[in-house]
């Protein structure tokens, strides 16, 4: 088949569900992260509906790095009875500064009536002209046929009319839009080969999940002539969400066979899957296909017993090729393999001898079932390799830290103040600091202990801060995961801690931010260690995990 676009729309309808919001930094982070996996398209925001996302396009034109992805802005047709030129909706469009925009239109005769409250005439006028002035402005231009499913079982002639319009204008792509989520597979599949006796230009497929089908009626539309799929990370998006990439990725790459994305690329499926959900501050969906906890976990029975001879009995794909793993459940297989998994794309420093392997991956067991979770955290997980390895020298010693947070102080205002007592080498430092937050006041007052040590800490900046709940059940006494992003130049790492008490689990991740960033820049490359590992004499064992 022709080849397939891939259109990550992560940043504006992903961003819709309830509970998600992106900040800048955040939505930077996420389109680099696409452009590794090799998305071709990012639709950034809508520009001018809101000071956010015209800032992430202004950052993205100057930060950002692309090597694969384009930038997309999104935004709607003009207002009926006004001149495209002047239109806001159209200017600012151009005023994002992409090389690509869609343009939403409607196709469904329902909603031009009773949504734009406009003629069907005005609607399809309102369609070419905005199209046609994009590309008269040099743009790669969308479109993308709101309800046309929808509009299409109700009035056929005009929901083909609307994208004729648009291909009069000189649409690049038509996107066929399931904007309710109600469509069936084959209803996909018998539109779109109807639509393309009619439209000659590549069509796409962007479906919502309310009735469970979007994954299934993209792959549908794929298979039925589309060359263009959009979708988001995880499936998120308003009421029940979006098509979800992750699947969609899956199976254009081992389903339909097509050679768009490389070994390397499918390997950080996974990853991305994860530090996305982090960055949404959202639980993962463990049942998720592919790249979810339970996607190839395994309990008791045949089906273990059969799975450790052949894995082909019990899985329908190989976990490593999306970057996931196979789990078994109360006893886990291990190996080598779990830690140079773990070790993907990562650097160390004082490899030495490396006997204490198999200490490593115990450690990453009992940690991450106490709710540590390193995908979001490779300054923390690669802190650990190095402190299992005993090639690890702590920068300080904390002998105490206290916070106090006092709303009498300064009337309406909070007053908090953390106070830091550690050793460094044989001098004691004891320091005390204000912030606007507890975390804050204790960055603060341990940047004033050590910048006179460690210079380098000058540059060193925390840019994020989530917490999550892991056990919801137990209310405010809970155990929470801190995950904090620090930032020095172009390097951005994570760290994490966990605990009962939010304190001192931001307290773990603000250390190892702070130690990760002093020791970096002395670490080697991987392939040294993974030379170092092949080198060892290993079997197979099976390590208890504990039950529950």
């Amino acid at each position: 088949m022709a080849d397939v676009y891939v259109y990550d729309t992560t940043l504006r309808d992903g961003s819709q569900r309830e509970g998600i919001s992106f900040s800048v930094n955040d939505k930077l982070q996420i389109a680099q992260l696409l452009d590794e996996l090799g998305v071709d398209y990012i639709e950034g925001g809508w520009p001018g509906s809101n000071p956010k996302d015209m800032e992430f396009f202004a950052r993205a034109r100057s930060e950002l790095s692309l090597c694969h992805s384009k930038i997309v802005a999104f935004g709607s047709t003009r207002h009926a009875h006004s001149d495209v030129k002047t239109d806001v909706n159209v200017l600012a469009l151009l005023e994002a500064g992409t090389s690509a925009a869609t343009v939403v239109g409607k196709s469904w005769d329902f909603h031009v009536f009773h949504a734009l409250d406009t003629t069907l005439e005005e609607n399809l006028a309102m369609i070419e002209d905005t199209v046609s002035y994009l590309k008269e402005k040099g743009l790669e231009v969308f479109f993308d046929a709101e309800h046309f499913f929808d509009g299409y079982n109700e009035n056929r002639d005009y929901a083909l009319a609307t994208l004729e319009a648009a291909a009069r204008g000189g649409a690049d792509t038509i996107v066929l839009c399931d904007t309710n989520g109600g469509a069936m597979p084959l209803e996909m599949q018998k539109v779109f080969w109807q639509v393309k006796e009619h439209i000659q230009i590549p069509l796409g497929i962007h479906s919502h999940n309310d009735a469970d089908m979007a994954v299934a009626n993209s792959i549908i539309a794929l298979q039925s002539g589309a060359s263009h799929v959009q979708g988001t990370i995880n499936g998120y998006g308003e009421r029940c969400g979006n098509a979800d990439l992750c699947a969609i990725i899956a199976n254009i790459h081992l389903k339909m066979k097509i050679n768009k994305f490389t070994p390397e690329q499918m390997k950080k499926l996974t990853v991305v899957s994860k530090m996305i959900s982090e960055l949404a501050n959202v639980r993962p969906l463990v049942s998720q296909p592919y790249v979810g906890r339970n996607a190839f976990t395994h309990k008791g029975g045949i089906h273990v017993d059969a799975v450790v001879k052949q894995s082909r009995t019990y899985e329908h794909a190989s976990p490593e090729v999306v970057g996931n793993k196979r789990r078994i459940l109360i006893s886990e297989l291990a190996g080598k393999s779990n830690i140079l998994f773990k070790l993907q794309d990562k650097k160390f420093s004082q490899i030495g001898e490396f006997s204490h392997v198999k200490d490593v991956l115990k450690q990453i067991k009992k940690m991450e079932y106490e709710g540590y979770q390193f995908e979001g955290a490779d300054g923390s997980f690669e802190l650990l390799i190095w402190k299992t390895m005993h090639s690890y020298k702590p920068l300080f010693k904390l002998e105490g830290f206290r916070v106090i947070v006092d709303k009498q102080r300064r009337g309406d205002d909070l007053y908090v103040e953390a106070t830091i007592k550690l050793k460094v080498g044989n001098r004691v430092m004891h320091t005390a600091a204000e912030g606007n937050g507890p975390v804050n006041a204790m960055d603060n007052a341990l940047r004033k202990a050590l910048e006179g040590f460690y210079p380098k800490l000058k540059g060193i900046r925390l840019v994020d801060y989530k917490v999550r709940v892991l056990e919801g059940r137990d209310g405010t006494a809970a155990r929470v995961r801190v995950l904090i992003i620090t930032q020095n130049g172009d390097k951005r790492w994570g760290t994490v801690g966990v605990s009962e008490n939010i304190m001192e689990a931001s307290w773990i991740a603000l250390v190892d931010s702070i130690e990760y960033g002093l020791l970096y820049e002395n670490s080697p490359s991987l392939d040294e260690l993974k030379k170092a590992l092949e080198a060892l004499p290993w079997e197979e064992e099976q390590i208890e995990q504990p039950l529950g």
